[in-house]
């Protein structure tokens, strides 16, 4: 995928403060420090264009990026960080089923999940949900640098057990060796295409 452009638009809490366009939107949703930010950084090959840290946490609204004046990538607040307040966890939620629920130009939702880790409720009940609005996940294993070729597999394994799925949808990626990067986009293009063909009319 080549880059042409890629862009900060503004971030958002409610809806009236969406960005009033109709380009496909990809949604990026997982853990706190699960590597959402780095993820997209890759995909858009730009070092800093979404701000990483290593305090989780720290992605507290819905942030728009336009890409190549043609299709919006958002990212989502983290989800399962303990020691953020509780009353900001709660408000999280609604703010992120708004947007998930109501968004007509959202096409996919992408679920980082790190690979070292085996996925908890929070995980299954994302998929559950986007099965019922109908909106195709892209599953992301992260951190794949960190275990040897043997426990990525094995990991690979256990984890599509967890959530009941075929393990050929789970992605292994790196955000340091760009290892998976083609495959992420191969699977987020066919999504955008295919919305923008039913947009076009063909």
């Amino acid at each position: 995928m080549i880059i042409k452009s890629a862009e900060f638009i503004k971030s958002a809490v409610t809806p009236d403060q969406y960005p009033d366009t109709a380009y496909p939107e990809i949604a990026f949703s997982g853990r706190s420090n699960v590597g959402k930010s780095s993820l997209i950084n890759v995909l858009l090959n730009r070092k800093r264009l979404v701000k990483t840290s290593s305090t989780p946490g720290r992605t507290r609204l819905l942030n728009f990026f336009l890409v190549n004046q043609a299709f919006t990538f958002v990212d989502l607040p983290g989800f399962g960080y303990a020691k953020v307040p509780k009353s900001m966890q709660k408000s999280w939620k609604p703010m992120v089923e708004n947007y998930l629920a109501a968004r007509l130009q959202l096409q996919s939702v992408v679920l980082l999940m790190d690979i070292r880790r085996t996925p908890r409720q929070e995980e299954a009940d994302l998929l559950a949900w986007l099965a019922r609005y109908q909106i195709p996940p892209v599953l992301i294993l992260t951190k794949c640098d960190k275990l040897s070729k043997t426990k990525r597999i094995r990991q690979q394994t256990v984890i599509a057990q967890s959530l009941e799925i075929a393990k050929a949808r789970l992605i292994l990626f790196s955000a340091k060796t760009r290892q998976g990067r083609d495959i992420v986009w191969e699977r987020l293009m066919a999504l955008i295409n295919s919305e923008m063909d039913e947009y076009s009319g063909i």
